[in-house]
C-alpha cells in the first residue's frame, strides 16, 4: 500500500513512516524540519492554495494518514483562527478531494474533545463538548472530514513516544527531568489512557487493512492519572519518583483548560479489529527497549538543522 503521511515530522507521522517502512510504501509530507530519511518526502505548506491536489498528483496514494495539526494548546488560545485554518478546515477539504480520487483516509482527532466531567466511560456516541481552542477545532476537523467522507476513519487519540526534537511527548517531559534529577510536578486529578505511538501505528495501518469507516476511539486500554503515568516512566528508568511533586492542574497556571478525566472505552476499535488494544504498561516498556537501543538518538539524525 502506498500511503501518504501529512505531518511526517512530527510525533505520531515520524514514528508511523519509519515503523511502515518495511512493509509499506511510504511518502510522507513535511514543510522543511526533515533531512536524510529512509522514506520519501514530499515539501509543503499544507495552507497553501492547491497544496491537496498538487500531494494528489505527485503522490498517487492509496490512503493518506493524516496527521498534521497544529496541537500546541496555548499556541491555539492565541492564533485561533491559524488553528482552525489548519485542524479544521483543511482536514475537510483534503477529505473530500480523497473522495474525488478513491483514495482511503484516516484523519486523527483527540480525546480532549470530552471535558473530562464524566466519571464513566467516554464512547463514540457521547457528546463532545471542547474547553479549548484546539480541541474545539479538532472536533470541527472531525465533522468536516465525516461530512464529505464517509469512507474515511477519524481517530480519536492520545500516545506518547520518542520524538524529533526530543519534547513533544509527556514521556520525554518526565524522562528529560527526572534523568537530570529535576523535580517535576505530575498531575493526580488529569486522568488518561495514553498509547505508545508504535502500538498506535501498528493500529492505524490495521484499520487501513481492514478498511474501518467512522469515529473510533485509539488510545489506550488503561486509564491512568499523569503522575501515575510519570512514576512508571520513572521506575522503568530507575530514577527518583520522589522527584515527581503531585499536584492539581488547578495549581498549574496553564493557561488553556485541560479536561480531567478522559478514560476512552476501546470496545469498538477491539471489536471491529478484532484484536486486543494495548496498555500503556507495555508502552512504556517498549519506550525504554528504543532508548536502549539508541531510537532517540536515530530519530535526531533526521532534524534538518
Amino acid at each position: 500500500m502506498r500511503i501518504l503521511v501529512t505531518g511526517a515530522s512530527g510525533l505520531l507521522g515520524l514514528n508511523l513512516s519509519l515503523q511502515m517502512i518495511g512493509t509499506h510504501t511510504i511518502v510522507g509530507v513535511d514543510r522543511n524540519k526533515l533531512t536524510g530519511t529512509p522514506f520519501e518526502i514530499v515539501k509543503a505548506d499544507l495552507l497553501e492554495a492547491g497544496v491537496c491536489s498538487r500531494l494528489m498528483d505527485e503522490v498517487h496514494p492509496d490512503a493518506i494518514i493524516h496527521t498534521a495539526a497544529n496541537a500546541d494548546i496555548d499556541s491555539c488560545e492565541s492564533d485561533p483562527e491559524g488553528a482552525y485554518l489548519l485542524n479544521a478546515e483543511f482536514p475537510g477539504q483534503l477529505a473530500e478531494l480523497c473522495v474525488k480520487r478513491g483514495v482511503r483516509m484516516i484523519h486523527i482527532s483527540t480525546d480532549a474533545v470530552f471535558d473530562g466531567t464524566n466519571d464513566s466511560t467516554y464512547t463514540e456516541g457521547d457528546k463532545p463538548n471542547p474547553l479549548s481552542v484546539y480541541a474545539q477545532t479538532k472536533l470541527d476537523g472531525e465533522n468536516a472530514v465525516l461530512s464529505v467522507n464517509s469512507d474515511a476513519a477519524v481517530a480519536r487519540v492520545n500516545f506518547f513516544g520518542w520524538s524529533l526534537s526530543g519534547t513533544r511527548s509527556l514521556a520525554e517531559f518526565f524522562y528529560s527531568n527526572l534523568s537530570t534529577g529535576q523535580r517535576v510536578n505530575g498531575f493526580t486529578d488529569v486522568w488518561f489512557c495514553t498509547m505508545f505511538v508504535g502500538d498506535l501505528a501498528d493500529t492505524l495501518v490495521e484499520m487501513l487493512d481492514k478498511g474501518l469507516s467512522g469515529l473510533y476511539h485509539v488510545v489506550g486500554s488503561e486509564a491512568l492519572a499523569k503522575y501515575e503515568f510519570g512514576v512508571k516512566i520513572a521506575r522503568q528508568f530507575e530514577f527518583d519518583e520522589g522527584l515527581i511533586q503531585p499536584i492539581s492542574v488547578e495549581e498549574s497556571g496553564l493557561k488553556a483548560k485541560r479536561s480531567r478525566h478522559l478514560q476512552l472505552s476501546v470496545h469498538k476499535l477491539s471489536t471491529d479489529l478484532g484484536l486486543e488494544i494495548p496498555g500503556v504498561s507495555t508502552g512504556i516498556k517498549k519506550f525504554y527497549t528504543q532508548y536502549s537501543q539508541g531510537y532517540p538518538q536515530k530519530m535526531r539524525s533526521y532534524q534538518q538543522l
